[in-house]
C-alpha cells in the first residue's frame, strides 16, 4: 500500500480500505481543509489529524472508536454529581471559544492550529459543525465540538477545565442527540476517557456500512439551534 497526495484540483479521496496499517489509518496527505473537502472526507469516515505546521494528513483507522449515543455510561457518582450540579449546559452559543480551548493543551499538546480553528468555525458558520458547552455562571468550564451529518455526530475534540466537565457536555448532548434522532457519535480513536464513557471500537467496514445508513436520514427540524441542555438525567437512566 502506497499514501496517497490529494490533489488540489479535486476533492477525491481514495477508499478508506487503501490506509495503511502502519500508522493505523493514516491514508492521504495535501488538500485543504476547505468545507468541501471537509464534508467530501466525513462522508466517506476519513478525517484530517495532523501537527501545525505539517502537511495535512487524512486518516481512517481500522478499528473505529464509536459511542452510541443511548450507551453514555452514567456511574452513580456522575449521577449524584449531575443532580447536584449548578453549572449550565448550552448548545452552539460559543463555539470558537470551544474550539480555542480545546487547541489549549498546555505540555500535552494539540493539534489544533489557526489553520484548523479557522476551517471547523467556517463549517459551524455554514451549519455544519456545532458545539456544546459547559458554564459555571458566565465561565466557560468545559465543552466538545464536532460536525453533524445525518444521523451522525463526527466527534472532534473536547476539553475539561473543571473536574467532570467534559463527561458532563458529553452526556448532555448524547441523550440531547438520542432524542433529536441521532444514532452514533464518531470517536475516531478509542482512548482511556472516552471508553470510560461508553466509547468502543468496531471494524472499520461495519463503521462504513453504519455510515452509508445514517448519512441520509434527517434529525428532528431545528435541532441545531442555540439552546440551553438539561444537565440532570432521567431515572430510568439512573444506577447505571
Amino acid at each position: 500500500m502506497r499514501l496517497y497526495r490529494l490533489s488540489p484540483d479535486s476533492l477525491h479521496f481514495p477508499p478508506p480500505h487503501a490506509a495503511l496499517s502502519e500508522p493505523n489509518g493514516l491514508l492521504a496527505f495535501g488538500g485543504d481543509l476547505s468545507p468541501q473537502r471537509l464534508l467530501q472526507a466525513y462522508r466517506q469516515g476519513i478525517f484530517p489529524w495532523y501537527s501545525p505546521g505539517d502537511a495535512i494528513l487524512w486518516w481512517s483507522p481500522d478499528p473505529r472508536a464509536v459511542l452510541f449515543p443511548h450507551a453514555f455510561h452514567h456511574s452513580r457518582s456522575f449521577n449524584r454529581f449531575s443532580r447536584r450540579c449548578r453549572w449550565r449546559v448550552t448548545l452552539n452559543q460559543a463555539f470558537a471559544d470551544v474550539v480555542a480551548a480545546c487547541a489549549e493543551r498546555g505540555t500535552e499538546g494539540s493539534w489544533i492550529g489557526p489553520e484548523v480553528e479557522i476551517a471547523y468555525n467556517h463549517l459551524h458558520q455554514l451549519g455544519h459543525a456545532n458545539s456544546v458547552e459547559v458554564w459555571d455562571d458566565e465561565t466557560l468550564v468545559g465543552g466538545l465540538y464536532g460536525v453533524a451529518q445525518g444521523a451522525l455526530f463526527f466527534g472532534e475534540s473536547m476539553f475539561s477545565r473543571r473536574p467532570n466537565a467534559s463527561k458532563l457536555a458529553l452526556g448532555s448532548f448524547c441523550r440531547y442527540f438520542m432524542h433529536q434522532g441521532g444514532k452514533m457519535v464518531d470517536c475516531q480513536v478509542l482512548n482511556a476517557h472516552t471508553a470510560s464513557l461508553g466509547a468502543h471500537n468496531i471494524a472499520r467496514g461495519d463503521f462504513l456500512a453504519m455510515l452509508t445508513q445514517l448519512l441520509p436520514l434527517s434529525l428532528a427540524a431545528g435541532c441545531w439551534q442555540p439552546q440551553t441542555l438539561s444537565t440532570v438525567l432521567p431515572d430510568s437512566e439512573s444506577g447505571r
